[in-house]
This record gives C-alpha cells, sequence and structure tokens, in this order.
C-alpha cells in the first residue's frame, strides 16, 4: 500500500513538474550594461514588455520565452522577469518575479503594474484550460512591497469572464488607481461575443473596482477593432491621455483631452514599427517618456520568413508634440557605445562626386546614382546628414552589401509617398523626407535599426547577409550626404 502511496505521489509530482515552466533563468550571468538589444544567455528572449516607473527606478518587467510560445503545448509557459535601473545605462536582473506555480497556469501573461499606498500591484492574465478543455484566459493579480517579490492573490483567478465577452480573448489587463476615489481601473484585451459588424468585434473592456473583489462592468473604452487589441497602455502625459494598443503585431495609439476619449486619430503612428512588438511606455525623470518592446526572431533564421515569438529587448524615447502628436528616437543612455570613429574612403561610382569634409554629392536626374563605402563592421553605428534637393523618386542606402550593391539591405526614404523602407518592412507617414535630416543607423548583429531626424524609428532582424559594403544612392534625383561619421560599437 506503501509502495503504491508513493508511486501515486510519484506520478503525480512528475505531472506537476511537467506542468510548470522547466525553464532555467540564471540572473546573475546577464548583461548589467546597456540592454538595447539584448537577450538573456542561451536559448532565452525576452518577450512582452511591461515599463513601470516609481521614486526615481525605472522597472522593465518582461515576460521570459523558451520556446517561442511553444512551451506547454503552445499556451507559452512565460512568467515574468525583470530588470531596473535608476540611470538607464546599468542595470539589475532579478530571478522570475512572477512564476507558473500551480499546475493549472499554463502562463502568467502580459498585464501591468501600479503603486497604491506604498504597495505594487501587478495584474496579469493567466492562460489555463478549463474543465472542458478549452484554452481560457483570466485576470489574476500579486501584492509587492519593493517590486520584487510579489505574493499572488486569492481567489486566482479573481475574475473569469465578463458578460457579452470571449472567454479565450480575455487578457492583458492594464491597471490604473484613481487617487482621488481609491477606485482601480483595468482595461482588458478582450472579443463581443455579437459584434454589429463580425468582423469588427475587438474592445477593450473597462472593469472597476474599489475593494478588488466587485468588479464593475463599464462602457468599453475602445471597440469596433478587426482584431483583439492586444497589450494596452494608457496614461497622461501633460494636457493628453493615449490610449495604446497592438492590432496584429503593430502598436497603434490614439489620443484625448478627456480621460476615455472621445479619442483622436493622430497625423503619424510612431509607434508602428513591423518589427517592433508590444511597445509599451513608462515615465522617467524629468517628464520623459520611455518606451520598452521586443524585435522578434525570424523563423529558423531565414530572411524571407516571418516573426517567431520572442527575440531581443529595443527602447525607444518619445516626444511630444503641442497637438499631441508622439515621435520617437533613440533614448541616449541606450545607444550602444563607440569606439573613435573609423577613417572615411568615399567612393564616387556613378553619377556622384566627392566633397570636402566627407560630403558625396549624387545627381542622377535620369536614373541612379551611387557611391560606396567598404570594410564596414557588422557592429557599428553610423551617422550622417542627408540634403535632398527638389523632388527624388528615391534615395538611401544598401547596407551589408557586396562590391555591386548586390543582396544586402536596402534602406529607402521616398518623399513622395512619405515612407521609409528597411529590408521588408516600412513606415508611412513619415514628414520631412524632402528636407534636410539628420540620421542615425545602428549596424548591431543581426538587427539594423534607424531613426530619422529624431522623430521616427524603423529597425529590422537581418540575419542571412553579411556583406562589407555600405552603398549611398539617389534615383530621379539630387542628393547630398553629409559628414558620414561610421563608429565600431564596443562590446560590453
Amino acid at each position: 500500500m506503501k509502495k503504491l502511496i508513493h508511486i501515486i505521489m510519484l506520478v503525480a509530482l512528475c505531472n506537476f513538474v511537467y506542468a510548470q515552466s522547466d525553464v532555467y533563468y540564471n540572473p546573475k550571468i546577464q548583461s548589467t550594461k546597456n540592454l538595447q538589444y539584448w537577450k538573456p544567455k542561451g536559448n532565452l528572449f525576452v518577450g512582452d514588455c511591461m515599463p513601470f516607473s516609481h521614486n526615481g527606478t525605472f522597472y522593465n518587467y518582461w515576460l521570459l520565452d523558451s520556446a517561442h510560445h511553444a512551451s506547454l503545448n503552445g499556451l507559452g509557459g512565460h512568467q515574468w522577469a525583470l530588470s531596473t535601473s535608476t540611470d538607464l545605462k546599468t542595470w539589475k536582473q532579478y530571478p522570475v518575479v512572477l512564476g507558473i506555480d500551480e499546475q493549472w497556469e499554463k502562463s502568467i501573461c502580459t498585464g501591468s503594474i501600479v503603486v497604491y499606498k506604498g504597495k505594487f500591484y501587478a495584474f496579469y492574465a493567466t492562460r489555463l484550460i478549463d474543465k472542458e478543455g478549452k484554452t481560457n484566459e483570466q485576470l489574476s493579480y500579486a501584492i509587492s512591497n519593493d517590486g520584487i517579490h510579489f505574493e499572488k492573490q486569492k481567489p486566482n483567478p479573481f475574475y473569469t469572464s465578463a458578460p457579452g465577452y470571449s472567454k479565450r480573448e480575455f487578457r492583458d489587463p492594464k491597471v490604473f488607481v484613481d487617487e482621488k476615489t481609491g477606485e482601480f481601473h483595468l482595461f482588458v484585451s478582450s472579443w463581443q461575443e455579437n459584434p454589429v459588424m463580425a468582423d469588427f468585434g475587438g474592445t477593450l473592456v473597462h472593469l472597476t473596482s474599489k475593494d478588488l473583489k466587485d468588479w464593475k462592468l463599464q462602457e468599453p473604452v475602445l471597440s469596433g477593432q478587426n482584431s483583439t487589441p492586444e497589450c494596452p497602455d494608457y496614461f497622461k502625459w501633460n494636457d493628453w491621455y493615449y490610449l495604446i494598443y497592438g492590432i496584429g503585431g503593430d502598436t497603434y495609439y490614439v489620443k484625448s483631452k478627456s480621460p476615455y476619449g472621445p479619442w483622436e486619430e493622430p497625423a503619424t503612428q510612431a509607434l508602428v514599427e513591423g518589427w517592433v512588438n508590444v511597445a509599451k511606455t513608462a515615465n522617467f525623470k524629468d517628464n520623459r517618456r520611455i518606451v520598452s518592446g521586443w524585435i522578434p526572431s525570424r523563423r529558423d533564421d531565414k530572411d524571407e520568413n516571418g516573426e517567431s515569438f520572442g527575440g531581443n529587448q529595443v527602447f525607444r524615447e518619445l516626444t511630444q508634440l503641442a497637438d499631441g502628436t508622439l515621435s520617437s528616437k533613440f533614448p541616449a543612455e541606450l545607444i550602444p557605445p563607440t569606439g573613435p570613429a573609423l577613417p572615411i574612403k568615399i567612393s564616387a561610382d556613378l553619377n556622384a562626386a566627392l566633397e570636402a569634409n566627407n560630403i558625396v554629392s549624387i545627381n542622377s536626374p535620369n536614373g541612379t546614382g551611387a557611391a560606396h563605402l567598404a570594410g564596414i563592421p557588422r557592429r557599428c553605428r553610423i551617422t550622417m546628414e542627408i540634403e535632398p534637393t527638389g523632388r527624388n523618386e528615391e534615395y538611401g542606402f544598401v547596407a551589408r552589401s557586396d562590391e555591386k550593391a548586390d543582396k544586402g539591405y536596402r534602406i529607402t526614404f521616398s518623399a513622395i509617398n512619405k515612407m521609409v523602407q528597411l529590408g521588408d518592412t516600412e513606415i508611412k507617414a513619415v514628414d520631412g523626407l524632402d528636407k534636410p535630416m539628420k540620421i542615425d543607423l545602428i549596424l548591431h548583429d543581426d538587427i539594423i535599426d534607424l531613426n530619422i531626424d529624431g522623430k521616427r524609428c524603423i529597425v529590422n532582424r537581418t540575419v542571412e547577409q553579411k556583406g562589407g559594403y555600405f552603398w549611398l544612392y539617389a534615383k530621379h534625383g539630387q542628393v547630398k550626404f553629409k559628414n558620414v561619421k561610421i563608429s565600431p560599437i564596443i562590446s560590453e
């Protein structure tokens, strides 16, 4: 009998261990220096980020991914890890702060954090399989005194479903507290069960509670989306309220002078970058707004393949215009450190002329003109000024190419179309491409990251091409490339 009981207990223990995440994450071996483009050591990846700031410390919570969302039968097996910094330059790494502890927990999904009366509240979705074998997403929360050591609260989950909304699509709670009333607010990603238009049921459900036990369902803060609006973010910055959400992997925002709308569509979507996923924000010192997201992996490390869940950390900094429109740039503290600039030798190849101070002028009204540089390091920062004259069909670069500008990755600016392309991704509604501007380009292993005049960013995962040539070109027009500077990135 004792042997039978021992066997039963052993089987139960094995099943329990199998249900848990068996990921080994060692924070002691992770980088504490610049975290731009960082990923954990080993076969581990950064997933959805949940940045938060409190008392001068930037808390970057993130989903620890080990198998590109394939863990626990494809349900994710994710857990919350944490990196913190007081200056965005040096970081502390911590063990998992919210992990899988129960057999029914198949993933500790994306959520958000708020501090209220001296305590940290972390709200998140738990992915699970119900008694009928269906996958559901339900809401849980945990409390901490320091933002590091969390204790899950009972009942867990505390909220299982909202009437009229999907049980399968019910995740990513964004929390904030009305300091005057002490009321907790949650915006939850979901889908209406019976939308008026069948393909437009994506909704951000709005829940409120004063005691974290009884929750009231309010009017949705956003509805009528053509997919579930994922990973919402919400904040007030100066006189504007912002609602951020993901559709099809891209991150959009709307703005308003009132807390819950009516929302205005901005002139440009500064957070839409095809290869930055789940761009969420946190305030930082001096009224700054820092964005934290992740750059996906490419399936099988092939350029022609699409995204896989999990990849490298990426940061942006937002700036705000008078009309509430947002722009994005590289945070100065997170630009990778570089060594002395390399000697520059530009070869004028076609319809191009060299001038002093690393200036090349391309005049090619009847076709394409080009110049090139050779011996470009795989990890470097390239800065320059671009001065278009009159109309151009397009101009730009070919990075990581060869002596014939074959293969490589083309970076194209089109003022007529207000579009910038980097390899197989693009951003739209980019103003100022017909005017002088400054370019900041980072080549970092298989990542190419570009900031355009401190206003818009675009990044791509570029795996296969590794050539050392960098081409400058212009088509049907005249462009000057000035003050070209190439600085190798120093490994930290």
